[in-house]
C-alpha cells in the first residue's frame, strides 16, 4: 500500500512541477523589437542596452537597434531617409522617437509635424510609435513644464505612446532637490539618470505590450 501511495505522490509532484513551468514558457516567448531614433540623450550611457538589461530582470527579452547622432532632431532623421528604410524593411513593435527638449515653439512644431510623418509610416507597418520625453539643461530648468507639455501634446496628437521620463525626473528633482540624474555637463544624463530612464521606459512598454 505504501508503495502505491509513494508512486501516486511522485506522479502528483510531477504534475505540479509541470503546471508551474508553463507560465515561464509563455513569459520566455514575450519578446519586443524596438528601434530607438534620437541624439546624444539616447546614446549617452547606451540607453538601449540599459533598457534590454532592465527588461531581462523582468523576464522579457528586448531586441534593440539605435539610430542616434549628436544634435539631431527627428526632422533630421526623416530627411536622411535611413530610418524609413529600417522601419519598412524590418518588424519592430515599437519605434521610439527622441528630440531635444523642444520647449520652444519651433521645437514643438518640429516634434509634432515630423511625428506625423513617422506616425503615417508606422501605421503602414503596424508599429507602435513612442515619444521619449527628455528634459532641459539644468540652467533652463524654468522651461521644464514646456518640455513636458510639448512632448505630451506630440504623443497625443500622433496617437503615440508617451514615455514620460522628463516628467518623472522633474517630480524627483522638485521633491528631493537632488540633481544627480544629470551628468557633470548638467544636460546629458548620468549613468544613474539613464538607468532611471530605462526603468520608466520598460515600465510603460511592458504595460502597453501586455494590454
Amino acid at each position: 500500500m505504501r508503495k502505491y501511495v509513494l508512486v501516486f505522490l511522485l506522479l502528483l509532484s510531477s504534475l505540479v512541477v509541470n503546471s508551474q513551468e508553463k507560465p515561464a514558457e509563455v513569459a520566455s516567448d514575450d519578446q519586443l523589437s524596438i528601434l530607438f531614433i534620437g541624439n546624444s540623450l539616447t546614446y549617452a550611457n547606451d540607453l538601449p542596452a540599459l533598457v534590454r538589461k532592465e527588461a531581462k530582470t523582468r523576464g522579457i527579452k528586448i531586441n534593440t537597434e539605435m539610430v542616434a547622432f549628436a544634435n539631431y532632431a527627428i526632422e533630421d532623421h526623416w530627411n536622411d531617409g535611413n530610418v524609413q528604410k529600417l522601419i519598412t524593411s524590418k518588424k519592430y513593435q515599437y519605434v521610439i522617437l527622441q528630440q531635444g527638449p523642444s520647449s520652444q515653439t519651433p521645437g514643438r512644431n518640429m516634434l509634432i509635424e515630423s511625428g506625423k510623418e513617422f506616425s503615417a509610416l508606422r501605421e503602414a507597418n503596424e508599429t507602435k510609435l513612442c515619444f521619449f520625453m527628455v528634459w532641459p539643461a539644468l540652467k533652463y530648468y524654468q522651461t521644464f513644464d514646456g518640455v513636458i507639455q510639448n512632448y505630451s501634446d506630440a504623443a497625443s496628437i500622433n496617437n503615440a505612446l508617451l514615455l514620460p521620463v522628463g516628467l518623472y525626473w522633474k517630480r524627483y528633482f522638485d521633491r528631493t532637490k537632488d540633481f544627480s540624474y544629470y551628468s557633470p555637463d548638467r544636460f546629458h544624463p548620468s549613468v544613474k539618470g539613464s538607468k532611471v530612464a530605462a526603468e520608466i521606459i520598460v515600465d510603460h512598454l511592458i504595460k502597453d505590450f501586455m494590454n
